[in-house]
């Protein structure tokens, strides 16, 4: 084998383990399968739910009854905050990529800084208390209000609305989770 065959192999099988070893902690508490989809274009209650249509490949885990009554949850909280369908789906979306829509405490070790709760949010970033952030329905509610005060966030794509709120290391990881979002605000939004 030639020597820069040999460098371009080893780079590459180095890139990787370091992908690994970087992404590794971060999806460390995820215990869930994460089936992968390609994009899908669907159409559920008109184009408010996806009106840029799906990007990328998509993502889906099987969720449990807490995961789900944490959906809930996010719904309500957005009708709540007399936000529409697509905040909702912004919001589940943002969940799933952040926490797979458990309600995470302090990880430890895995912990990022001292982010908890849905939406990974951080008391020294002012989300509010460890209690409030933990709280699915506070947790939503302070997602949207950072939400509303992206301009145009309603005709932008959901990574792009998301990023702009969560300031994230992985800003393009939120479309992978467009479409079980929808799917999960086409199946509860008017239960």
């Amino acid at each position: 084998m030639n020597t820069i065959l040999r460098k371009s192999i080893l780079g590459v099988a180095g890139l990787a383990f370091t992908g690994g070893v970087f992404a590794g902690p971060v999806a460390a508490h995820a215990a869930y399968t994460t089936h992968v989809a390609k994009p899908v274009s669907v159409s559920v209650q008109g184009d408010k739910l996806i009106p840029h249509g799906v990007q990328g490949n998509q993502s889906r885990i099987d969720l449990n009854d807490e995961q789900t009554a944490n959906a809930k949850a996010i719904i309500a909280a957005t009708k709540k905050a007399g936000m529409d369908e697509r905040a909702a789906v912004v919001s589940i979306a943002t969940a799933l990529q952040e926490s797979k829509l458990e309600n995470l405490g302090h990880l430890g070790d895995r912990n990022d800084h001292d982010s908890q709760g849905l939406f990974q949010q951080r008391p020294s970033s002012g989300w509010g208390t460890v209690e409030q952030i933990t709280d699915p329905e506070y947790s939503t509610t302070a997602f949207l209000k950072g939400l509303k005060q992206v301009d145009g966030w309603q005709d932008m794509p959901l990574t792009k609305a998301a990023q702009t709120v969560q300031v994230s290391a992985y800003p393009d990881h939120y479309a992978q989770w467009e479409q079980q979002a929808a799917d999960l605000v086409a199946q509860h939004w008017n239960s």
